[in-house]
């Protein structure tokens, strides 16, 4: 793996933007919760695959897809980013949280099951919280079944999340263009997944304008004792701004009827603004490799910390 460009500096994150042999580019993150410090939670959104073959309306990775990457490729992200911190290999964070969702659906790629079989022998992580987050694709059920193996196996700390982003169906498929699992399908799958004591397995919406959310339909089919709601804002991308996808949370306040809907269906919720800064950076969904292949290109409120080349 070649390093071959970066973020400018910055006291939240930093994209690497990698390459993997001939005309093979990567992404990947190293960021921090801006109220804490690296020792108590360190975050890496590492990439799965090169390019999404989902091309969800939101995401630039949808612009290209090259395949997945290896075991071997999937663990030098997190070797590089350790050793830019930690030379001695030992990562004292007490919560370091590793993502399996910056390029590219997980569930896609077996390779990241064997990577997270491999992890806790290969790195000095005693803080280690694996995290993935996946949309559901159908025809990956032998991956989750695999994937619930590990985990009740090696985890007893896990973070499983789906991204759902809309209640309407119909918004949902043409926010996400594949065959996916239905509601009910995620929810079965679900409740074999969660055991007593687990965490509550997560259901995520980057909630753009307009876009259904009801808790009605969610208490249809996820027990809000074993699921809690995620929403983030539709960050700022090349692919959001071509179809004009606006982002509904700019404050907590723009969705207080949500929340309190939720609230009243018994979910926990977790409002993810995050910082302006992140948008800057492009540490959110956006691909900082097309930025890097057509020179920086300019997107408003995104990406203005530039690349620089590393080679």
């Amino acid at each position: 793996m070649q390093i071959i460009a970066k973020t400018e500096q910055s006291s939240i994150a930093h994209v690497y933007v990698a390459k993997m042999g001939e005309n093979k580019l990567i992404e990947f993150v190293e960021s921090l919760d801006p109220l804490m410090p690296r020792e108590e939670k360190w975050i890496l959104i590492i990439s799965t695959l090169y390019g999404c073959p989902v091309k969800c309306k939101f995401c630039d990775a949808g612009d290209f897809y090259k395949g997945k990457l290896s075991k071997e490729e999937l663990l030098a992200q997190i070797e590089y980013a350790i050793k830019e911190y930690y030379p001695d290999g030992h990562v004292p964070t007490k919560k370091f949280k590793i993502q399996f969702a910056r390029m590219g659906d997980p569930a896609f790629n077996f390779a990241v099951l064997d990577a997270l079989e491999a992890i806790p022998t290969t790195f000095d992580v005693p803080g280690f919280l694996p995290s993935i987050s996946s949309i559901a694709p159908r025809g990956t059920e032998e991956w989750f079944e695999r994937l619930m193996e590990i985990k009740n196996r090696m985890y007893p700390l896990f973070q499983m999340q789906f991204s759902i982003h809309t209640t309407n169906t119909e918004q949902r498929d043409w926010l996400i263009p594949v065959k996916k699992w239905s509601f009910k399908e995620m929810a079965d799958y679900g409740e074999r997944f969660f055991r007593d004591g687990d965490r509550k397995l997560t259901l995520n919406f980057a909630l753009a304008d307009n876009m259904e959310l009801s808790a009605d339909t969610l208490f249809e089919y996820f027990d809000p004792n074993k699921y809690l709601v995620k929403i983030t804002p539709v960050n700022p991308t090349y692919r959001a701004m071509k179809n004009n996808l606006d982002n509904a949370v700019k404050s907590e306040h723009d969705i207080d009827y949500i929340i309190e809907s939720l609230t009243k269906r018994g979910y926990d919720s977790i409002i993810s603004i995050g910082e302006i800064e992140e948008n800057n950076i492009g540490s959110n969904c956006g691909q900082h490799i097309i930025n890097y292949m057509n020179g920086n290109m300019k997107v408003d409120n995104s990406y203005t910390y530039k690349l620089k080349e590393k080679c």
